[in-house]
């Protein structure tokens, strides 16, 4: 659900802009004084150049955070078969936290909403376009075809998806569910809702964005999910999605209170985007514990709340600077390897899980199965990924500055 998949994405999006000449009487911003005029900088009406800064590694933190809880609420809470009993009652201590992962992705799309529109602001559609597909396919291309292998070739059968070759192929577009193809990686749901959010906030990158035609795409796009979750219509929602916008809405409110500073109208869309998230993850969560009963899904709405609290208060202290101190250096790969451990950790467990669970402690499996997943991540961000997308990117026309200022980490 990264960016920067789900916001996972490690390139030049994720470093911080050169802000623009204040706008607005007094020329205060909510951060405080604005910084030095770039010399040949545009006003906020126009397009404004992008700039190499430092990149904020909080959010690659955040990203780490989401994709780990993401991960833990898999191993830990929600694979009843890879244990042959319930996971909430080997972990019982830590099930009111693992089961709360599901929210995970949530984050994700948090953070793409803030990370997406700081790739896009000063760039053409092309090099936006180049930028997201290079991000996004290298490590995706190699989980599919690993998952092929895996299950056609070995006789793991957990999480094996009923596809053929063809479907596999199909998968190897991402855009399978458009072509009513199931995906192959149980987690893949989100990188479709990702991509339709590509495709809408390229109706502004086509004519440049800038911080009028971003607040006005806020505003319709809020508008029209509102109207979508009322209409209840297939078509319509599968356009709009209601239940993803408010995140990315308040994303992307989040990147301009970073980048302009703090107004009425940009709290606002937090504030709007924060109700309606509650709204959608209570539901999201009634219609689990719907499905399997409280018992096996203990996340009452009181977590519920306080979850997705906690991630809008994280996201309001990196748009207000308060995280500036979080500068580990190593944050940067952890960032990185994110993308690829979202898409690959479920399928490690369906190797790891149920061929250890007779012989060894749980606590140990689970531990290791994680670790297990995180090593495979970075051998596949360093040998896949980050090669994938300097390839791409220079098959695809980008200069060697170009490569050089969007290069991972």
């Amino acid at each position: 659900m990264t960016g920067q998949w789900l916001g996972l994405g490690a390139d030049s999006s994720v470093a911080a802009p050169e802000r623009e000449a204040p706008a607005g009487r007094g020329g205060r911003r909510g951060r405080g004084a604005p910084p030095p005029a770039v010399p040949g900088a545009v006003p906020a009406t126009g397009l404004a150049p992008p700039v190499r800064q430092p990149r904020l590694v909080e959010l690659d933190l955040l990203r780490f955070v989401a994709a780990f809880t993401v991960m833990a609420f898999h191993y830990m809470a929600a694979s009843r078969s890879l244990w042959d009993e319930s996971p909430v009652v080997l972990f019982e201590p830590v099930k009111y936290v693992t089961t709360l992962g599901i929210l995970g992705v949530e984050l994700f799309f948090l953070i793409s909403g803030f990370v997406i529109l700081m790739s896009a602001w000063g760039h053409s559609l092309r090099r936006f376009a180049v930028s997201r597909f290079a991000r996004l396919y290298p490590a995706y291309w190699f989980t599919v075809i690993a998952l092929y292998v895996l299950y056609t070739y070995t006789s793991v059968e957990y999480f094996k998806p009923n596809l053929d070759t063809v479907g596999y192929v199909i998968n190897l577009t991402m855009l399978q569910e458009a072509f009513g193809v199931i995906p192959a990686g149980g987690v893949f749901w989100s990188l479709w809702v990702e991509l339709k959010f590509y495709f809408l906030i390229s109706i502004v990158v086509i004519t440049g964005v800038n911080l009028r035609r971003a607040m006005g795409f806020m505003w319709v796009w809020l508008a029209a999910a509102i109207f979508a979750e009322w209409l209840q219509n297939d078509l319509v929602t599968e356009i709009v999605m209601p239940r993803q916008a408010p995140y990315f809405i308040a994303g992307m409110a989040f990147y301009l209170i970073y980048r302009e500073g703090s107004t009425v109208t940009r709290w606002g869309f937090v504030l709007v985007g924060y109700a309606c998230s509650l709204y959608v993850a209570l539901e999201r969560i009634q219609s689990r514990i719907d499905l399997v009963g409280i018992k096996n899904f203990p996340a009452p709405p009181p977590a519920v709340i306080a979850w997705i609290t906690v991630i809008y208060v994280l996201m309001a202290a990196v748009a207000l600077g308060w995280l500036r101190w979080v500068r580990w250096r190593a944050l940067t790969t952890v960032g990185a390897l994110t993308y690829p451990l979202y898409l690959v950790h479920q399928n490690v467990s369906a190797v790891f899980i149920p061929g250890f669970r007779e012989s060894m402690n749980p606590w140990v499996l689970a531990g290791g199965t994680m670790l297990a997943s995180i090593l495979l991540s970075y051998a596949v961000y360093r040998l896949v990924d980050r090669p994938g997308q300097r390839l791409l990117r220079r098959l695809m026309g980008r200069s060697p500055m170009e490569q050089r200022q969007a290069s991972v980490p």
